[in-house]
């Protein structure tokens, strides 16, 4: 069964976590002298370009794909997820919406702020927030668009491949908790988020999301002061991000520091306008296709993949090939996992890992007989526990959001 925990923090605990999030100032956000880059990596995008920089001179990250500098969107280089179900805090992806981005923070100044259709509004520090009943759940994060870039025939956006997601165990506060301090009115219907990031031009819209009030209070929803154990990276949040379970990256607002209830939507452009997705089945339709109602992307969809092979290797002839990789659900826990040799004729079942909660990545494990000298291709897919199975077909719409189509693995035995 997945882990979630509320309860008090342990004095010596409470102790440490307040003294890291003391922190009076941080390194600078973006490099300003050294080169971007210092090596490439090829990715499979069919409409390119197909080679990424490489960097490790922004703080805190380790080696990271490089898609575009400022905002910062530093995608994870895929290898990483065969180390483990957690993604390592240094390399675990970046993505942000506007440039300006604080390079540092007063953690000792910051605050919360809650208010709008509240019965007080209520100004918390970090030290506030830690002295609250601790919250922590294992969950995927992960960007609407990861694998736009494999879209066919492409789309606009950051071209994706398949590293702008990242698993961790979140440690801080429910979102309930924050809201029952400000006392929620009779009426209210949204609450909306907004962090310290800001936009480079005054007739921008400022990025703000919501969430309806039930789903903003049922238990899981928080906002997080750390991640697998330690203080949030600046460039994932520091100090403090919403963490909405099951639920994709757009409203996991980073540098959280605005929480606003609403007694009626929100009609703002990120919500009105932007992360918009077509409402029909899995948000698929066909190129040109028009005429389609639009709602807010919401929940994630199932997702497996394979990570000990690399598309295009190659592995030796004669010999079992020996499967692993990662699954998740999307809004809720992985079933099964199946995988095939032969384009889907047959499809037989992998072993799944430990649980380590319903919205993390679960790894398994499974095997292809022996194959002869030649090309191959194995194909995975996870079915949720909803019954959800990942379609064959890979997934088409205008913004490049929600793939989640079968993976498939190309290889050389030799």
């Amino acid at each position: 069964m997945g882990r979630q925990q509320v309860g008090s923090l342990a004095s010596t605990d409470r102790r440490k976590l307040i003294r890291g999030l003391g922190l009076g100032g941080l390194a600078a956000l973006l490099p300003s002298s050294e080169a971007w880059a210092d090596d490439r990596v090829r990715l499979p995008l069919p409409g390119g370009p197909d080679q990424r920089e490489l960097t490790t001179i922004f703080p805190g990250k380790g080696k990271m794909i490089l898609q575009r500098t400022r905002p910062p969107l530093l995608e994870t280089p895929f290898e990483v997820f065969d180390e483990g179900v957690f993604t390592p805090n240094d390399r675990f992806y970046v993505r942000w919406h506007w440039a300006s981005i604080p390079s540092a923070i007063d953690a000792d100044a910051f605050r919360l702020k809650i208010h709008g259709h509240v019965e007080r509004e209520v100004s918390l520090s970090l030290k506030d927030i830690a002295t609250l009943p601790r919250f922590e759940i294992a969950a995927v994060n992960q960007c609407s668009g990861n694998s736009r870039g494999l879209f066919e025939p492409r789309v606009s956006g950051a071209q994706w491949a398949n590293g702008s997601m990242g698993n961790a165990r979140w440690t801080g506060v429910r979102l309930k908790d924050l809201l029952d301090k400000a006392g929620v009115k009779a009426g209210a219907v949204q609450v909306r988020f907004s962090g310290l990031d800001e936009p480079v031009v005054d007739e921008a819209p400022d990025f703000k999301k919501s969430l309806d009030l039930d789903h903003a209070r049922n238990g899981e929803v928080m906002v997080a002061y750390a991640m697998n154990g330690a203080q949030l990276p600046l460039l994932n949040g520091f100090p403090l991000r919403l963490v909405v379970p099951g639920w994709y990256s757009t409203y996991w607002v980073k540098m959280l520091s605005d929480i606003e209830v609403l007694d009626k939507p929100d009609e703002l452009y990120w919500m009105k306008t932007a992360y918009r997705i077509p409402d029909v089945p899995g948000a698929n339709i066909k190129p040109g296709q028009t005429g389609f109602k639009t709602v807010p992307i919401n929940r994630m969809v199932p997702r497996s993949f394979v990570t000990n092979l690399r598309d295009g290797g190659s592995v030796k002839a004669g010999s079992p090939v020996a499967l692993r990789g990662i699954a998740f659900g999307g809004d809720c826990g992985v079933k099964s996992v199946e995988f095939s040799g032969d384009s889907g004729a047959s499809w037989f079942p992998a072993e799944l890992g430990a649980d380590e909660g319903t919205y993390s990545f679960r790894r398994f494990t499974g095997s292809l007989p022996a194959l002869a000298a030649g090309s191959h291709a194995v194909m995975v897919r996870c079915t949720n526990t909803n019954g959800l199975v990942q379609p064959i077909e890979a997934v088409w719409n205008t913004n490049g959001f929600m793939q989640n189509g079968i993976e498939t693995l190309r290889f050389q035995a030799a």
